[in-house]
């Protein structure tokens, strides 16, 4: 039996693994500043960083097993590539936005992708699954 490969698939979960990671280190790095081991800063910044990395898992399930089913239905390609990457791109911004300062409007920016994107693959998923696609 021949393995299905999803590479797309594969590459994005494998970014958003370490986009998490990433995501998982900066909310540590003001635990350990703020000297907050358990629970939040009522609103402060560790609550910002906590925010940006549970958004995050939020969402990227959905974004994962759209961009797996239409990679399954044989309706993927380079464009699909090019979406999971904008999609995670769009979540790095976020998660600097989520700072606030010079790179507050991040924020935006990752809010927008990562709507636009899911709309998309909503779409795309649907018109897969009528045959209209």
């Amino acid at each position: 039996m021949t393995p299905i490969v999803l590479p797309v698939t594969l590459c994005a979960a494998a970014a958003a693994a370490l986009l998490n990671i990433w995501l998982s280190v900066r909310v540590g790095q003001i635990r350990r500043s703020a000297k907050v081991s358990i629970g939040d800063d009522n609103g402060g910044p560790l609550t910002a960083r906590m925010r940006a990395q549970l958004n995050f898992v939020e969402n990227t399930g959905f974004v994962l097993v759209l961009i797996a089913a239409i990679e399954l239905s044989g309706r993927g390609g380079a464009w699909l590539a090019w979406v999971a990457g904008l999609y995670m791109i769009g979540r790095f911004a976020h998660g600097l936005g989520m700072d606030g300062g010079a790179l507050g409007a991040g924020r935006a920016v990752g809010t927008i992708f990562t709507m636009l994107t899911q709309l998309g693959l909503a779409v795309v998923a649907v018109l897969a699954a009528t045959g209209r696609m």
